[in-house]
């Protein structure tokens, strides 16, 4: 299936590394006009720099905006007004005792992964709506043991449900992407925070899949290239009847026959 992209703008929140670095340089290889979002300008240079070495073509957007808070979201959509690929992909996670979570740790965690993603789709939408095409794109998880991260990628995935009824009849899809255990420069840490330190990463790989991952198909950790391959897809024309959907990138993780 070839797909191109080309004349479409796409803006990928959280992307200067990980999940959503390989989303932008996959968006970018497709022919996507990309902008790229980090909190920092340095940040967010790397990450174009890194990324034109690896498409020379791209067309890239720096976006450096803190898109957490209502300032930084302006501050995006004035640096990329007009969007027709919505992915938001930023979030935070990390192990916590759940009778230890402060009140103000569950409001970071649904102020990051969930609100920061509904103002962009505010501002986004209507313009989508209007043109009759558009794309919005969430990073949900499969995750459900850290208590807040969990409680947060679950309302995301009402959000996008909520908001792919209100797109109804206007050619704009909204959907999640369910991506299980991924491979990332944050995730090697969390491996290592349940396993052997001493151990090289691919037999650390191994034993935290085998102990707290058991239940992947794949029995590995997805690449992120992995990710990346379905927003492409849920971003092109191809996907145009697949909206209001929770789309896995699991390794088979969730032990379910349907999503």
């Amino acid at each position: 299936m070839h797909i191109d992209l080309t004349g479409r703008t796409a803006l990928v929140t959280g992307s200067t590394q990980g999940i959503g670095a390989a989303i932008a340089t996959s968006l970018a290889r497709a022919g996507a006009r990309v902008g790229i979002n980090g909190r920092t300008e340095e940040r967010v240079k790397e990450a174009v720099d890194r990324i034109r070495a690896e498409v020379p073509a791209a067309q890239l957007v720096p976006v450096a905006a803190d898109v957490t808070t209502d300032d930084g979201a302006r501050e995006a959509a004035a640096a990329l007004p007009q969007v027709d690929i919505l992915v938001n992909n930023l979030g935070i996670f990390g192990p916590a005792d759940p009778l230890q979570i402060s009140d103000d740790e569950w409001r970071r965690y649904f102020e990051v992964n969930v609100l920061a993603a509904v103002r962009l789709i505010r501002r986004y939408l209507p313009g989508m709506s209007e043109r009759g095409w558009g794309r919005i794109e969430n990073i949900a998880s499969d995750s459900a043991e850290m208590i807040h991260y969990g409680m947060s990628k679950t309302a995301l995935l009402a959000v996008t449900r909520g908001f792919a009824k209100q797109a109804a009849g206007t050619g704009v899809t909204v959907n999640s992407v369910i991506a299980g255990p991924t491979h990332t420069g944050g995730v090697e840490e969390f491996v290592y925070e349940l396993v052997d330190r001493s151990l090289p990463w691919d037999e650390a790989q191994r034993e935290f899949m085998r102990e707290h991952r058991p239940q992947s198909l794949l029995q590995r950790l997805i690449e992120p290239e992995e990710i990346a391959n379905m927003v492409v897809y849920l971003a092109s024309d191809q996907a145009s009847a697949t909206t209001g959907g929770a789309v896995r990138v699991d390794g088979g993780y969730v032990d379910s026959i349907l999503p």
